[in-house]
């Protein structure tokens, strides 16, 4: 799926990990990492990136009720709340290179899923797109209670399943726009029966993070650099018992979930009513119910070159000004849509 035309919901990067029941709810690589001097002989090109230096903040928001923990990385003071959804085996900081640029005019607000990042839950593997969709939920109103801001839900792969999912449920009262980033129903669905030979046949345990660093760029899953030393510090954990890294995120144990998380979505998808953006990484072709979606004029497309799956890290700057446009053409302020000519509310 680093290929332009698989546009799967992000198994592909970032997958599997031998990681053993007694690091259920082991936080983050940061979290686990051994003290040890820096793995020498490797090239600064690959060293982590500190993600301060694009997000201002990041907080843990505890689920009333339940032993739920979401992590959520945040940034930007006014304007309406783009609320960023990773991909399967990512985490809340593939949007960071992307947030640096869009806090600028609008806040941003990324959390990491359920079994990813430095979330934990009771159920790790529970990644159906029910259970994910209440997540979301259930973040947003631990963080903003019964007066949210305006949302633009920004979902990626897997969580851009997700973020049609919970657009189509009607239960985000201030949900002001929604923006699906390279996934398709028809090529997800068509990939599916090659996931598990996908996920297997890649390298699963590494010796340092930067070399993990260094794999995801030249194997072409990442083509941003920069990004890839912010974002995939926070896929890894480390595995005592093999002395190595490993992936977080234990995608090849929830194949049973895979085929709900597309199936349907493009009717789901027309049939949220906001303003809809989808970008496209490459000239994937569009299956036959958003073709007609797009000649009706029911959403808006832009196909970004030169870019692989993960557009938000590949491409940040054009990224960026995609979703500012988007906020801006809809007139998308932080109470919801501005018309000119009216006060705004005053808070």
């Amino acid at each position: 799926m680093e290929s332009s035309s698989s546009h799967l919901g992000s198994l592909p990067e970032d997958v599997s990990e031998d990681q053993g029941q007694s690091q259920g709810n082991q936080k983050s690589v940061f979290a686990s990492k051994p003290q040890r001097p820096p793995t020498q002989n490797v090239s600064e090109k690959y060293l982590p990136l500190d993600w301060l230096g694009y997000f201002d903040q990041e907080d843990d928001i505890s689920i009333p009720n339940s032993n739920e923990v979401f992590h959520v990385y945040m940034a930007g003071k006014e304007g309406p709340v783009v609320f960023c959804l990773h991909g399967g085996g990512y985490s809340g900081l593939s949007f960071a290179l992307s947030a640096g640029i869009i806090k600028e005019k609008a806040r941003v607000v990324a959390m990491d899923f359920r079994g990813h990042g430095k979330s934990s839950s009771e159920n790790d593997l529970d990644l159906s797109i029910e259970t994910m969709c209440n997540d979301v939920l259930a973040v947003i109103k631990t963080m903003y209670g019964d007066s949210p801001p305006a949302i633009v839900l920004v979902g990626h792969s897997m969580g851009g399943s997700v973020a049609v999912h919970v657009a189509a449920k009607r239960a985000l009262p201030s949900l002001a726009g929604l923006v699906v980033v390279d996934v398709v129903e028809g090529t997800a669905m068509a990939s599916l029966i090659h996931m598990q030979k996908i996920l297997s046949n890649r390298m699963q345990h590494f010796p340092s993070v930067e070399k993990a660093i260094e794999w995801s760029v030249k194997g072409g899953s990442l083509r941003n650099v920069d990004s890839a030393r912010v974002s995939i510090p926070s896929t890894l954990t480390y595995d005592d018992s093999k002395k190595c890294y490993t992936y977080r995120a234990k995608l090849e144990e929830t194949e049973q979930y895979w085929k709900s998380w597309y199936e349907g979505l493009s009717e789901k998808f027309l049939s949220c009513p906001v303003p809809k953006l989808l970008l496209l990484a490459g000239t994937d072709r569009l299956d036959k119910t958003l073709t007609i979606g797009q000649m009706q004029g029911k959403f808006q497309m832009v196909v970004v070159r030169h870019t692989g799956h993960a557009i938000q890290e590949d491409t940040p700057d054009e990224f960026s000004n995609l979703i500012l446009n988007f906020i801006s053409r809809n007139r998308i302020g932080p109470n919801g849509v501005e018309i000119p000519g009216l006060r705004k509310p005053q808070h």
